[in-house]
């Protein structure tokens, strides 16, 4: 399943993955709107979710390639 979600991935342009962003950004927003008790989450908490959560795309689009 994930060598197919990759394949179908390559036909993607930058606007299409922008839109992707897009989406997921208001998204976040309906997911706040509907439980504004997220909104009380400390700025440290959420800066070590982002670090966490970026870290390995991060990795894997521009370091990965390089270490070989």
């Amino acid at each position: 399943m994930i060598k197919m979600l990759n394949e179908k991935m390559k036909k993607m342009t930058v606007v299409d993955i922008g839109l992707v962003k897009l989406s997921a950004f208001c998204f976040a927003i309906i997911i706040v709107k509907l439980f504004p008790v997220l909104l009380n989450i400390s700025y440290p908490v959420l800066i070590i979710l982002v670090l966490a959560f970026g870290a390995g795309p991060l990795y894997k689009t521009w370091f990965q390639n390089q270490c070989r």
